[in-house]
């Protein structure tokens, strides 16, 4: 299925792994591991559908207060994520990565391939793929706040624009399309800055669930919508 209008930038809040598993019976590991592959597709069904921007909310600030083992169990899947083999994948297809959020709260194994993954990257041209990790929408605007504060700019000085530029998210553009699954209906602290004139799009299935025609019916959605700004 083909769709006249593609968003430019796509956000997708990921959620549902674990309510997966627990329907199938398994542990919650497994709901994870099976979401893992499901961004695969959903990103490759991205990438062929000429979406420029994909980014994921794979891991917030809040997941950190989940239990030690899940929270290493996830780490450990990131650093397989951010795999030689991946990475190479990305620079043939000339997909630059991004890792958003909080970088200082990963381990220092992490961190190393983060750095790599997008230093091998960074030259990239066609797509941009944005992992949120350990990331929430109002810590970034509280070290936005900070930076501008180090900077010792006058009130007058502060500004829309000027926030922007200072949040983790400084180089790209406000996502056109956010997509969430596993039936909330809320941001739960993804882009909310970014997000203000955002379309949106809520489904009941669970991230492992959804399939790239579930994301092809979603971006149809979004082409039949008249996007006015507040104007």
């Amino acid at each position: 299925m083909s769709t006249p209008k593609i968003p430019f930038h796509l956000g997708i809040i990921i959620d549902g792994n674990r309510r997966w598993a627990k329907k199938k019976g398994l542990l919650s590991f497994e709901g994870h591991r099976k979401g893992l592959d499901n961004v695969e597709r959903i990103g490759e069904r991205c990438r062929k559908q000429g979406i420029k921007i994909l980014t994921l909310y794979v891991f917030s600030t809040e997941n950190w207060e989940r239990s030690k083992k899940e929270v290493k169990y996830l780490m450990k899947l990131f650093e397989g994520v951010l795999s030689k083999k991946n990475i190479k994948e990305l620079v043939q297809k000339n997909i630059k990565l991004q890792v958003i959020g909080q970088k200082e709260r990963l381990s220092q194994s992490l961190q190393k391939k983060i750095k790599q993954g997008e230093e091998l990257t960074k030259n990239n041209k066609k797509a941009i793929l944005n992992l949120c990790i350990s990331y929430g929408g109002r810590p970034e605007i509280v070290q936005a706040v900070r930076n501008i504060i180090k900077k010792g700019l006058s009130v007058n000085e502060i500004s829309e624009d000027l926030i922007s530029k200072n949040l983790w998210t400084a180089n790209l553009p406000e996502p056109d399309f956010i997509i969430r699954t596993g039936g909330e209906q809320r941001l739960s602290n993804f882009l909310i800055w970014q997000s203000a004139y955002s379309e949106f799009y809520f489904t009941k299935k669970l991230w492992p669930e959804f399939t790239e025609k579930d994301l092809d019916e979603a971006l149809l959605d979004f082409s039949h919508r008249h996007r006015r700004f507040g104007r």
